[in-house]
């Protein structure tokens, strides 16, 4: 059977009725890692960059943050918005629509393996970013994009693999400081990254 392939925008419209059959799957890289590394999240402006149906999101407001929810797929933030009601933005990771230090924490889960080049989000996440103010990003060890079934049939969705060390290259490039870095192993191979970042 012949594969599309597929950028973000419409690989996600696509396989969003169902992306929430993921969700064990996509916990199983973070081992609940991200949340308790970001201290306490009450009244915290919080961008969750990459938000899909509101995996984290949903998490995050329930530990009192005040939650904005991006997502360059219009059909993953609809089916964000049927279970809660959090503010959501379709827009791009590299183009945020947000002023200059506006959030105290942005995360990104899965996100970046979707990003050719990863300056152009880490500059955006940045400004967005008030001073003091935390960047939380998932590596996933992906070389090769998975195959996902769709009505239409199977498609793989544009990704990029990124080694660990560059990851914390670029964000250092762009100013961050690294404040954790943590390699989630598999027996010895590492599937996950999880970096919290300071501005």
């Amino acid at each position: 059977m012949k594969k599309k392939y597929l950028a973000a925008k419409a690989g996600y419209d696509l396989y969003a009725n169902l992306y929430d059959k993921k969700t064990a799957y996509l916990d199983s890289f973070e081992r609940f890692q991200i949340l308790p590394n970001l201290g306490d999240l009450k009244n915290k402006q919080v961008l969750d960059v990459g938000a899909g149906t509101g995996r984290l999101s949903l998490r995050l407001a329930e530990k009192g943050a005040m939650v904005t929810a991006l997502d360059i797929s219009s059909e993953m933030l609809s089916i964000l918005r049927k279970k809660k009601n959090i503010t959501t933005i379709v827009a791009d990771a590299e183009t945020l629509p947000f002023p200059d230090n506006n959030f105290d924490i942005v995360i990104a889960a899965f996100l970046i393996v979707h990003l050719k080049k990863l300056k152009y989000f880490f500059a955006q996440a940045y400004r967005v970013l008030k001073p003091g103010g935390l960047l939380a990003i998932t590596n996933i060890n992906q070389k090769k994009p998975p195959e996902l079934k769709t009505q239409e049939g199977f498609i793989i969705i544009e990704s990029y693999y990124h080694r660990p060390e560059q990851v914390i290259k670029d964000l250092e490039e762009n100013i961050f400081t690294i404040k954790k870095n943590i390699l989630v192993k598999d027996k010895d191979v590492w599937i996950n990254q999880i970096i919290v970042a300071g501005k």
